[in-house]
């Protein structure tokens, strides 16, 4: 079974889904103790969230579990937020910080060499190589970086997570235009909250493709899990009436999005 799936169109937009896989390999489930085979912090459902908001959008989306290896993070282990809790790279807790492995089963060197080779590094090849085929087509490429998590979470960060958290590592990752297109559809979006830069600035792949002075943009959207889930805990089911009150803003976004990549091009 492929580590990625790919969908490849011709818009100059690209959707990336590091974390709605739910793949975990047997030997590796069988390390999980009960809290990690849980598999809470999935970004659950966003791939059928944004399914068929862009025509002609290509999207990139890994089929493993973050709990096998964190398609976001840095491959070196560089923590995204110094000094605040996060989860590493493979991480050994979840977002509550509750331990998920077995007692003696958390991952060795060994094993993080390993998931980052047949993993890692695969899906963002795929990423990588996608970000070139549309840069090529259009002269530019945006990677719109799709996220989402629970809306309450002590161990991450205070209160009430807005329902729109927008990255771009304090706009070093993507054109001023892009940025600003998506922030005033989200603030103008009656019913919803929302913060640019705020906790969630921009994982390890926003930060390493947004590099706008060589046309590939990158935007991070971290969305509130209860903007679109009946329930945060299990079983995350999706709820189907506020999905289809949040996509009409998250479709707006993109076409905002795309259309100023292409005045970029002209």
């Amino acid at each position: 079974m492929s580590v990625f799936e790919v969908r490849r169109g011709n818009s100059p937009v690209i959707l990336g889904f590091p974390h709605t896989g739910t793949d975990v390999p047997e030997a590796i489930k069988a390390r999980l103790n009960d809290n990690g085979l849980k598999l809470a912090d999935t970004d659950w459902h966003i791939h059928d969230l944004y399914d068929g908001l862009l025509d002609d959008v290509t999207t990139v989306r890994a089929t493993f579990h973050r709990y096998v290896i964190d398609a976001n993070r840095d491959p070196q282990g560089v923590s995204l937020y110094p000094g605040q809790n996060t989860t590493g790279l493979i991480p050994e807790t979840d977002f509550d910080g509750v331990a998920i492995w077995k007692d003696s089963e958390q991952p060795t060197e060994a094993d993080i060499a390993a998931r980052l080779k047949d993993f890692h590094a695969p899906y963002h090849a795929a990423l990588a190589a996608e970000v070139a085929r549309v840069k090529a087509i259009h002269g530019v490429a945006v990677l719109y970086d799709c996220h989402s998590i629970r809306s309450h979470i002590p161990f991450l960060f205070e209160g009430k997570l807005p329902d729109f958290n927008i990255g771009t590592d304090m706009g070093k990752t993507c054109d001023a235009a892009i940025e600003a297109a998506t922030v005033e559809v989200a603030t103008s979006a009656a019913g919803y909250t929302s913060i640019l830069n705020g906790r969630f600035k921009g994982g390890w792949t926003t930060r390493h493709y947004g590099k706008p002075a060589d046309g590939v943009h990158a935007i991070q959207m971290e969305l509130a899990q209860s903007s679109h889930l009946q329930t945060e805990t299990l079983p995350f089911a999706y709820d189907e009436a506020k999905a289809e009150r949040l996509r009409p803003h998250l479709q707006a976004i993109l076409r905002r999005i795309e259309a100023a990549a292409r005045s970029m091009t002209r």
